[in-house]
């Protein structure tokens, strides 16, 4: 494992020898220590989380020893290996991206005998039997009718098909995987980490997901964080904004993970960059809101958990199959599959998504995206006017295509269309459990980009978590 103390961000004298472990004292006496930066994560980065019954250490000894090992296995895989993305969409808000021209930024495409068969003519179904029957339906849609000539249950399939395609609840800004632009990204050969993409730009990209699509006050300019506002939010407001943080507080663990510690002309070299985490996280520097945001991050952990523990029926059924054309291939990592499903089934301390919308009901449905009956509290009716939640994380997965690092485009994507279909999943558990156990779901879908991305996406927290058992150690080790 190689480690680098880093130069690139100064930071004042003073500051370094007090996040050492050394307090000035005004009298001039030797200076008292203070714990040591592993110290100061394990003790701040503990116990339970907020909104929730689960703690810090029951997640680590489960993902880092029973989930995180063959959850890689199963993202090595050609089903979740491969991922259709355009790049090239322009940015929906704002005109003056500054595109970085950096070689670690760029994004290297798959050549069309790169990809499997199997997954290229099928790049968005999830199974042998689906493929048929939506080549049926688009060969249809592009008739301007349906077929009279297929079968009374073809015909029902295909208009079930087209409802769900045309349907409005996804949180993601689906990508046109069907335009020209769009093409295979294998995800192994396209690693998240640093590429020196920084400054004014990124800074423009977190502010605006923050500052206006957080829920957060309306009155308050400063800090970022509205939990720090004193003013409060509602716990299913709360919940959005700390899923967000976790996502960021991810993608930097990944960076400092993954950090450029040597560039010449022979190799590059990445590795642990313990400066740049502790700079990001450590409690002292970050005057506290370091191990805040690492919170956020299991409290994100816990949320993507659940969603998987609850789309487990959906990929039971027989007939689901992780499709690319190779039959045996296929079958072993369905199997895999399965059994990191029920494994994650089986996590002791599953967050309660009830409780996520448990504060004040008519608001909590009105997140949702559904009317509510005031006399009830029953939801009535669908109420594309009052979908704060949705459309609010809808609008991140828009700004991801004004990311100027074409890296970081691809895994921002990818990473908030995984949330996106989490949170797709757990407001979706009656019409989960109405499916049947063969055959079409017409209620509940999963599109193969869909699938890829919650896997992914959660692949990307599983990996934080462990690399922050392995800075632990780092930090321990050097001080």
């Amino acid at each position: 494992m190689r480690v680098i103390m880093s130069s690139e961000h100064p930071i004042k004298v003073s500051t370094v020898l007090h996040s050492w472990g050394c307090k000035r004292t005004t009298s001039g006496s030797v200076p008292r220590l203070l714990p040591s930066p592993s110290q100061r994560i394990a003790q701040r980065v503990s116990g339970y989380l907020d909104d929730c019954t689960c703690d810090v250490e029951t997640i680590d000894k489960f993902n880092n020893y029973r989930l995180f090992p063959r959850l890689q296995k199963l993202l090595e895989s050609d089903y979740f290996r491969y991922y259709k993305v355009n790049l090239k969409r322009p940015c929906p808000f704002w005109n003056d991206i500054s595109q970085c021209g950096r070689r670690d930024c760029a994004v290297k495409p798959c050549q069309s005998d790169e990809v499997p068969d199997g997954i290229k003519s099928a790049s968005y179904k999830y199974s042998e039997e689906a493929n048929n029957l939506i080549e049926e339906c688009e060969q249809a849609e592009r008739l301007g009718a349906v077929d009279e000539s297929l079968s009374e249950e073809t015909q029902k399939a295909v208009l079930q098909w087209t409802k769900h395609d045309d349907s409005s609840d996804n949180f993601c800004e689906a990508d046109d995987i069907q335009s020209p632009d769009a093409e295979y990204v294998d995800l192994l050969l396209n690693p998240e980490r640093y590429t020196g993409y920084k400054g004014p730009d990124t800074w423009k990209i977190w502010n605006v997901i923050y500052e206006e699509n957080c829920f957060k006050p309306q009155t308050i300019k400063r800090p970022l964080n509205p939990l720090a506002s004193g003013q409060g939010l509602c716990v299913e407001k709360r919940a959005f904004y700390r899923l967000i943080s976790g996502l960021h507080a991810s993608i930097n663990v990944h960076l400092s993970a993954r950090y450029l510690l040597q560039d010449t002309w022979l190799e590059k070299k990445w590795g642990h960059n313990i400066t740049e985490f502790q700079q990001r996280f450590d409690g002292v520097l970050t005057e506290g809101e370091g191990p805040r945001r690492l919170k956020n991050l299991y409290f994100l952990y816990l949320i993507e958990l659940r969603a998987l523990s609850k789309v487990l029926p959906f990929f039971e059924r027989p007939d689901f199959q992780l499709f690319t054309g190779n039959k045996i291939q296929d079958a072993e990592n369905k199997k895999l599959l399965l059994e990191i499903l029920h494994e994650i089934k089986s996590f002791p301390l599953h967050f309660d998504e009830n409780s996520f919308f448990a504060g004040d009901k008519k608001e909590a449905h009105k997140l949702k995206g559904h009317a509510v009956d005031e006399s009830t509290s029953e939801r009535v009716r669908w109420s594309p006017h009052h979908e704060d939640f949705r459309l609010h994380f809808r609008n991140i997965s828009r700004i991801m295509d004004c990311v100027g690092c074409f890296k970081c485009r691809l895994w921002g994507k990818l990473q908030t269309q995984g949330l996106g279909t989490a949170l797709k999943i757990l407001f979706s558990e009656k019409l989960i459990a109405n499916m049947p156990e063969s055959g079409p779901s017409y209620e509940f879908q999963l599109t193969r980009q869909e699938i890829v991305s919650l896997f992914n996406a959660f692949g990307r927290i599983s990996t934080s978590v462990k690399e922050l058992e392995n800075f632990r150690n780092l930090l321990q080790n050097i001080h």
